[in-house]
């Protein structure tokens, strides 16, 4: 394929960098494994070079993909999981949808009310979500003071919900794992900036395999293989 300008400068073709940035953040494997997989298929490249188009591309992944996505319910499931930073345990904020859409994700170093109003500020800013009728919560405090502290500010719509029940909340600690288990053959990240741009692309795979996309089904490969493309490579 023609060298695009998104791939300028890159000793590989965008196919080649974007088959490889598909496999990585879709299935739990390391950079190793992937390098093997190219080397199996005669492309010879080193798993940090690998590492470095994960970095480069997978937040502009997430970021064009959501342009794409189906509107999310008003009902939201919110909780935060671990992720290993630095040697470091990390708070992981995410939501689903009634439906187990995914609607946003937040890394914070902190669990406090703070992290939970960035993690909603943002969440509400994206294309495809709306004010939410209802929030889902655990009973961790810090919700309660976040939705209160943006209703009176009007950040947050004063009719939305906040309903702390733990087992309702089954859907979005469900997701988790996912999330957990593309992350686990990397063995924790180097640094907030590498982890946040990685789950980012993680996410935004989760979305288009969930069928989150509008024309694209979920269990649709080369479908999806063609729109990822498409985001990235001008038309002809």
């Amino acid at each position: 394929m023609r060298q695009d300008l998104p791939f300028k400068g890159r000793h590989f073709t965008s196919e080649v960098i974007l088959w490889a940035l598909r496999w990585y953040l879709a299935f739990p494997i390391s950079y190793r494994d992937l390098a093997a997989m190219l080397s199996d298929r005669g492309i010879t490249v080193d798993h940090t070079t690998l590492f470095r188009w994960v970095q480069a591309y997978a937040a502009k992944l997430e970021q064009r993909v959501r342009r794409h996505l189906r509107p999310c319910t008003g009902s939201w499931r919110v909780d935060e999981t671990y992720i290993k930073v630095k040697g470091a345990w990390t708070y992981l904020y995410r939501a689903v949808d009634s439906l187990g859409q995914t609607i946003d994700f937040l890394l914070s170093p902190r669990r406090d009310a703070t992290a939970a109003k960035r993690f909603f500020r943002k969440a509400l800013a994206q294309p495809h979500t709306v004010n939410p009728r209802m929030i889902t919560v655990d009973k961790n405090p810090a919700y309660s003071r976040a939705v209160a502290e943006m209703k009176r500010a009007g950040e947050l719509w004063r009719f939305s919900r906040l309903r702390q029940c733990k087992y309702l909340n089954n859907i979005v600690e469900q997701d988790h794992r996912r999330v957990k288990r593309l992350a686990r053959p990397g063995l924790g990240f180097g640094s907030l900036r590498t982890a946040r741009a990685t789950l980012a692309g993680y996410e935004a795979m989760g979305m288009i395999r969930k069928g989150q996309l509008r024309d694209v089904g979920g269990r649709d490969m080369r479908a999806q293989a063609n729109f990822i493309a498409k985001l990235f490579l001008p038309p002809a």
